[in-house]
């Protein structure tokens, strides 16, 4: 597709933060003998679709503020990042060298392979730190999930709920599942089939497909002759823009939804505008670029002020700015910053109000079940 010169523009700015990643990673980051260390692997490769770095991005900007203003009892904190390149073996590799450094926590990982081995491995047992926030929301990683793993966004099961919620109030009676083959995926179709009687559905079947055009295709030809009302696309997020592109193809032209991780701009890149319009995406956070709340108005001013070049905003630079903004909230009430006392501050600390958007750890390790739909216009935009 040719870009004119605005949105090359657009496109060129939206990559700007990993361009920036990709150059801050050939230097050894400056670091006090006294800062206070945080670690962030994730896939800055392998995965294409800049989750990772718009989530350092916001991050990044929410401890600049912080360290502006005299840091955590005058120690400043340092953001490091690792690369796992989307993988398992690749987490686990760069894991052990994140803890060489001493991190307090680990801020943010991306990947249901990767965050499944964490949790089943038994990988944080060992590790003097706590994981704010994790993506994806999967089951696996909140049930029974490790009591080191504070989870910021809504569970996939909430997004799952809030999908068959919102189909049932457009009428929709028959929902079928393409999905990817992995966690996320298997766990997603197993979410929905036991949801689904309290919603009012029947049954939802599932097609299963690998992140290859020929099977995707094999999957929504199936999907498309099961005929059902609605579809929901779940994998990573590129998987699931794919999704839509072979749906709109094999000539699937109802309703589609997907999960948070799916952002509108890959969406489009991906099926076009014409195929795009429409889908439904749930989301985990408020609008980043919206007016509505005090948390916006205060993102939106720290981001022009310490990322003044990752404008229009995205939800997972708002989503790392929140990780940030928990983490620095256990740092400031919590009696040492070991662990144990990072955790007891934050099941101690009630609910916590971050400009209109509220989280809670009293009851359990799982803050947020704040989700809603958006729906992707004519002009390839979202609107809430």
């Amino acid at each position: 597709m040719r870009l004119d010169l605005p949105t090359a523009g657009r496109v060129a700015r939206r990559w700007l933060p990993v361009a920036a990643w990709l150059a801050c990673s050939l230097f050894t980051t400056a670091q006090a003998a006294d800062d206070i260390v945080v670690a962030q692997i994730g896939p800055f490769t392998g995965l294409p679709s800049p989750d990772a770095p718009d989530i350092n991005t916001g991050a990044k900007a929410y401890f600049e503020q912080v360290n502006r203003s005299g840091g955590i009892n005058g120690r400043k904190i340092t953001l490091f990042t690792l690369d796992d390149r989307f993988t398992a073996d690749g987490f686990k590799a760069a894991l052990p060298q994140a803890l060489e450094r001493k991190p307090v926590a680990l801020l943010s990982p991306v990947g249901s392979a990767a965050m499944s081995a964490v949790v089943r491995e038994n990988l944080l047992d060992s590790a003097n730190l706590i994981v704010v926030n994790a993506v994806p929301g999967a089951d696996v990683l909140r049930k029974p999930g490790h009591a080191r793993l504070f989870h910021v966004r809504a569970s996939d099961r909430d997004q799952y709920a809030r999908m068959l919620e919102h189909g049932r109030t457009l009428g929709v009676s028959t929902v079928h599942v393409l999905h990817q083959d992995l966690p996320i995926g298997v766990q997603g179709l197993a979410a929905l089939k036991e949801l689904a009687p309290g919603f009012g559905y029947k049954t939802i079947e599932g097609s299963q497909a690998q992140h290859n055009d020929d099977s995707l295709a094999a999957a929504a030809k199936a999907t498309q002759a099961a005929a059902p009302q609605s579809v929901i696309v779940i994998g990573s997020p590129r998987f699931m823009a794919d999704a839509v592109k072979q749906l709109r193809e094999a000539g699937y032209g109802r309703s589609i939804m997907a999960l948070s991780y799916l952002s509108a701009p890959l969406l489009v890149k991906a099926a076009g505008e014409a195929a795009a319009r429409g889908v439904g995406i749930a989301q985990t956070f408020p609008n980043p670029n919206g007016r509505g709340l005090p948390l916006q108005a205060e993102f939106q001013a720290t981001m022009a002020r310490f990322a003044p070049e990752a404008k229009p905003y995205t939800a997972f630079q708002l989503e790392g700015y929140l990780s940030a903004r928990v983490l620095v909230e256990a740092l400031r009430r919590a009696k040492g910053s070991g662990p144990e006392a990072l955790a007891d501050a934050l099941h101690a600390a009630g609910e916590l109000d971050f400009g209109g958007f509220r989280l809670n750890f009293s009851k359990g390790n799982t803050g947020s079940q704040w989700v809603e739909m958006s729906v992707v216009d004519a002009t390839g935009k979202l609107r809430y």
